[in-house]
C-alpha cells in the first residue's frame, strides 16, 4: 500500500496508539456498555471508521455509551457472533448480508451473481426500496439493521493455480467461499466445488491447499493477506457485498432516544465514510498488489452471466426471494431472469 493511502486510512485511528486502541479506558461508569464486533483486520477501512464513530459516541454523550471494537473475529466466527448477537451477548455486529441469510434469506440478494453493473447501481438500490426491504425482513428476526449499509466491496476470484477467465475454468475447481448457500449456489452452477469456510478459516484453508482459490473484495485480499497464498487475481466483480451493521433488538432499544439518536447519527455516517474510503483504496490496492506478486486477468463477464441463465441459477433464486423482492431488485438492475 502506498504512503499516502495507508497514511489516509490510519489517519482515522490517530492518537489511538499503544493498547488502547481498540478499548481505551473509562474515567468513569457508562450507563451501557456495548461489544461491537467484526470480522475484518483492524486495519480495515471499516474498522478505522467504526472506531472513530464509537470515539465521537463516547465523547458526545459524555461517557454514557462506551462501545469497545472486536475487529478480526476476536469474539468469534460470524456464525458464532451471529448467535451471540441474537441472545445478547454481543450488542453490535456488522455482518454480509449473504451470511445473514442463513437466518433472514433475503438479506442475500445484493448479491446475485452479476447483478449489479456499478457501484452508483448499488447506492441507489441499498439506500432506497431494496434495502429498507431487506432491513424490514430482518426486523422480523430481532435485529436492528441501521440505515446505511457498509461497504465490502465487487468481489474477485483469486487463484494459487490458474487464472480464471472463462466459466469453463471453473469446472471442478476448489474455491473457498463464505458460509451462505447462495455462494453455494452460484458456484455449482459454474460446475465448480465450492468449501463452505469462516473468514477466520479461509488463510489457512488456501495455504495447506484445502482450496486452490477464493473470492473476495481488493481490499480484504489485502487486509487479510490473502495475496500470501495465491498468485491471480481474476477481475469478475461477479457481486456486490456488504456489511449490514445489526443490533441486538432489546439492546438498541434499551437505549434512552437521545443516545440511540446519537449513535445512528455517528454509525451511519461512518458507513458513508468507509464507502468512500474504499472507493480510492481500491484504485490504489491493484498496484500495491501487483507489487506482491499478485497477476491480475481482466475477463469477459457476459459469458459467466450467460452460464448462470443456462444453469437457471437466475430463475432458482427468484423462486426463492419471491416476486415481490425480485422485482424491487430489477428496479435497480435491469431484467436479470
Amino acid at each position: 500500500m502506498t504512503k499516502m493511502t495507508r497514511r489516509c486510512l490510519m489517519a482515522a485511528a490517530s492518537g489511538a496508539a499503544g493498547a488502547t486502541i481498540f478499548g481505551i479506558g473509562r474515567a468513569r461508569a457508562a450507563e451501557f456498555s456495548y461489544k461491537f464486533a467484526t470480522n475484518l483486520a483492524g486495519d480495515h477501512p471499516l474498522n478505522l471508521r467504526a472506531k472513530q464513530a464509537i470515539d465521537r459516541i463516547r465523547q458526545e454523550s459524555g461517557g454514557r455509551l462506551d462501545i469497545q471494537l472486536f475487529p478480526n473475529n476476536q469474539l468469534g466466527s460470524d456464525t458464532d457472533t451471529l448467535s451471540q448477537l441474537r441472545s445478547g451477548g454481543v450488542e453490535l455486529f456488522t455482518l454480509s448480508g449473504l451470511i445473514l441469510s442463513t437466518l433472514v434469506p433475503v438479506a442475500s440478494i445484493n448479491g446475485i451473481g452479476f447483478a449489479f453493473p456499478d457501484y452508483p447501481a448499488v447506492w441507489k438500490a441499498m439506500d432506497g426500496e431494496l434495502g429498507a426491504h431487506v432491513r424490514a425482513a430482518i426486523a422480523k428476526s430481532g435485529l436492528v439493521a441501521l440505515e446505511h449499509i457498509w461497504d465490502n466491496g465487487f468481489r474477485h476470484i483469486s487463484s494459487s493455480t490458474k487464472p480464471i477467465l472463462t466459466p469453463a475454468d471453473l469446472q471442478g475447481y476448489k474455491i473457498r467461499v463464505p458460509v451462505s448457500p447462495l455462494w453455494t449456489s452460484m458456484f455449482k452452477a459454474f460446475g465448480a466445488s465450492p468449501i463452505a469456510i469462516n473468514a477466520n478459516e479461509m488463510y489457512s484453508a488456501l495455504q495447506t491447499k484445502i482450496a486452490d482459490g477464493q473470492e473476495n473484495p481488493l481490499a480484504a485480499i489485502w487486509t487479510l493477506r490473502i495475496y500470501e497464498v495465491q498468485k491471480y487475481i481474476s477481475l469478475t466483480g461477479h457481486m456486490w457485498d456488504g456489511y449490514w451493521l445489526l443490533a441486538n433488538g432489546k439492546a438498541w432499544q434499551a437505549l434512552p432516544d437521545d443516545l440511540r439518536a446519537l449513535a445512528a447519527k455517528h454509525l451511519n455516517a461512518a458507513a458513508l465514510d468507509e464507502r468512500a474510503d474504499l472507493e480510492k483504496l481500491n484504485i490504489s490496492l491493484q498496484k500495491d498488489l501487483e507489487g506482491k506478486g499478485i497477476e491480475f486477468k481482466t475477463v469477459d463477464k457476459e459469458p459467466f452471466r450467460q452460464k448462470l441463465r443456462q444453469a437457471g441459477f437466475f430463475t432458482e433464486w427468484k423462486g426463492k426471494y419471491g416476486e415481490e423482492a425480485w422485482s424491487v431488485l430489477e428496479k435497480y438492475t435491469g431484467k436479470i431472469a
